[in-house]
């Protein structure tokens, strides 16, 4: 097939493989970036999750259709599988944090049934530099650091741990009210969770919301109910969102042609994926694409 797909990396510019055996890497902006001089390509990571505190210098970020202008103190919460490329000016520098998704879901868990939510979205977090100069988060990241760089027995251990604990600092300054996000009750936050994966998994393959119901062990009317109650969102939704999400990637990164993306994503059709996401996204695909490579990047947010 023609056309050039989206690339797949570890760690950005090394090839990704079946298993991640370093649970945690910890890297300094500069040391990756001086080697493509300030410009990451796209690119995935689809079994590790990536947070970039920045602490100096400035530049834009794309992540999945979107493209945001960023400046130093920030943080940048990348959750694996979605794709995201920077260009920035070189004398930006801060830490790169790099774990592997499931057990850092998984500790996530144990520690807060809402922290999870986090690393389900990405999320560009502006910092504001408290009156004394200093800065809240430096220290627990200059831990995690010399945990992740350390052979000391449990090193990895202990740096998961600290990582976190610098989610739920995130997390509270991510919120307006300083606290973590809502996730409802515990079995409905984990039908939901299951469902998103269960998503990802065969969204290509269109399922009907029955045959997801059933895969949860509940009724149709069971998980819009869920749905609506949780996100405010109705289960076609979230499919509806989850194969857009993959079609606008693909339009804005990839060299694919439009029918081979329609194919990618399951539809036999070109002309019924054109008028399915004109639908959904009210612009055409190759306008939708033209459009998403002459924009310039939003600003700050505030």
């Amino acid at each position: 097939m023609k056309g050039k797909r989206i690339p797949n990396y570890a760690l950005y510019g090394q090839s990704a493989s079946p298993l991640w055996h370093d649970l945690l890497h910890v890297e300094w902006i500069h040391e990756r970036s001086l080697l493509y001089r300030g410009e990451i390509e796209p690119h995935r990571h689809d079994a590790l999750v990536q947070i970039l505190y920045v602490r100096s210098g400035s530049g834009a970020l794309s992540v999945e259709h979107r493209r945001l202008a960023f400046a130093a103190p920030c943080v940048i919460v990348l959750p694996c599988g979605v794709v995201h490329a920077f260009s920035h000016s070189l004398d930006t520098d801060g830490l790169v944090i790099t774990a592997a998704h499931r057990p850092l879901e998984s500790m996530a868990r144990i520690a807060s049934a809402e922290l999870p939510a986090l690393l389900q979205r990405p999320a560009l977090i502006p910092l504001p530099w408290p009156a004394d100069g200093s800065e809240p988060l430096w220290p627990l990241l200059q831990l995690l650091e010399q945990e992740a760089g350390s052979e000391a027995p449990g090193h990895t251990a202990a740096g998961l741990a600290l990582l976190v604990t610098l989610l739920v600092h995130i997390a509270r300054l991510a919120q307006p009210g300083g606290g973590l996000p809502h996730a409802g009750s515990g079995r409905r936050a984990a039908l939901l969770g299951q469902f998103r994966e269960l998503i990802n998994r065969h969204f290509r393959q269109h399922w009907s919301l029955e045959l997801y119901a059933s895969h949860l062990g509940i009724s149709a009317a069971q998980l819009g109910r869920i749905c609506r109650e949780e996100v405010g969102e109705s289960a076609m939704e979230l499919v509806n969102a989850r194969l857009m999400r993959e079609a606008q990637r693909q339009l804005a990164y990839s060299e694919l042609e439009v029918k081979q993306i329609a194919h990618d994503l399951g539809f036999s059709d070109t002309s019924y994926f054109s008028r399915y996401f004109r639908k959904q996204a009210g612009i055409q695909p190759g306008a939708f694409r033209e459009a998403f490579r002459t924009a310039e990047p939003a600003g700050r947010p505030a």
